[in-house]
């Protein structure tokens, strides 16, 4: 009984606990007018959840007080 209630703790542990690794954002802003640009961050030893969050926080349109350029910016969490 002692090895089963053991192995069970030990699963939900596992469960519980965070795979920090690498992780790759790339972003792609598309200007109103002229070429799209792709640009790649990598987040290092981060957890999923925690990149996603960065990467999507970096996902704007743009409209500055000053100038409306009208850029958009979409970033995907690979």
């Amino acid at each position: 009984m002692k090895k089963i209630t053991l192995l069970a703790a030990t699963l939900v542990a596992i469960t519980f606990a965070s795979c920090k690794k690498d992780r790759v954002c790339t972003c792609t802003t598309t200007p109103t007018s002229g070429t799209a640009v792709t640009t790649k961050t990598t987040y290092f030893e981060s957890r999923k959840k925690d990149a996603r969050l960065y990467c999507m926080g970096s996902q704007t349109d743009v409209t500055a007080p000053v100038a409306n350029t009208g850029d958009k910016t979409t970033c995907e969490l690979k």
